[in-house]
């Protein structure tokens, strides 16, 4: 399975957001954007990123309380503030709230993704983080899921999904919650996308394991991640 980078992207300028994201696409990186800090914060729990960049100035309040919310669940992804604040007090209030670099606007592209991949090179330095479901592990720095040892091959959204299961355990979960944070706000909410993607998950997991999978349907209700993995 080829490994996925995934970048949030925390920006209330869409043209700067969109530059940024362009960029980092084009650099191998799979982007995802919020213009607020709240929907940066669900976004975040959704689908956890690798890096978070993230600006102070947010119409919802400053970046600070995103950053101090994000570190107080215990979530260490990486963080670069972006931002046209530049004066020494914005950094060191910045750098104390948890972030981990401190760029000033104006910047040049080429010096973000350099500091983007020095931070992600420090992280997984540091172990990453693993999710263990009964006979499920899934490595967020490996970008690796496997059951009962054998590694799945799993595209990117059903990485993605099965993170989310999995930190949802024994959660029913209806395909109208899945396709609110697991995909996008420019997803079709008529696609039949969520039960695609469910059932070819469920298909890889119960192939890994030769049973049925842990994967099951609640008949009106949505979708529920046993336990047992």
């Amino acid at each position: 399975m080829t490994p996925v980078t995934r970048i949030l992207v925390v920006e209330d300028s869409q043209d700067i957001a969109d530059l940024i994201a362009h960029f980092l696409q084009g650099a191998g990186y799979v982007t995802t954007m919020a213009t607020n800090g709240s929907d940066g914060l669900k976004l975040a729990r959704a689908t956890p990123p690798d890096a978070i960049i993230l600006d102070l100035m947010l119409p919802d309040g400053r970046g600070i309380p995103f950053l101090r919310r994000l570190r107080a669940k215990g979530d260490v992804t990486p963080v670069i503030i972006l931002t046209a604040l530049d004066q020494i007090s914005d950094r060191i209030e910045g750098l104390n709230a948890g972030a981990d670099d401190y760029l000033v606007k104006p910047f040049e592209l080429p010096e973000l993704k350099a500091r983007v991949r020095a931070l992600l090179r420090r992280d997984a330095g540091r172990g990453g983080s693993v999710l263990e479901v009964g006979r499920l592990v899934l490595d967020d720095v490996r970008h690796e899921a496997t059951r009962d040892g054998q590694v799945l091959d799993l595209t990117a959204k059903e990485l993605s999904l099965l993170h989310y299961f999995m930190a949802h355990v024994d959660e029913v979960l209806s395909q109208e919650h899945l396709l609110e944070h697991v995909w996008d706000e420019h997803t079709d909410p008529f696609t039949n996308t969520v039960r695609v993607t469910v059932g070819t998950l469920r298909r890889k997991l119960a192939a890994a394991g030769g049973d049925e999978g842990p994967l099951e349907t609640v008949v009106g209700r949505g979708y529920r991640l046993e336990v047992a993995g």
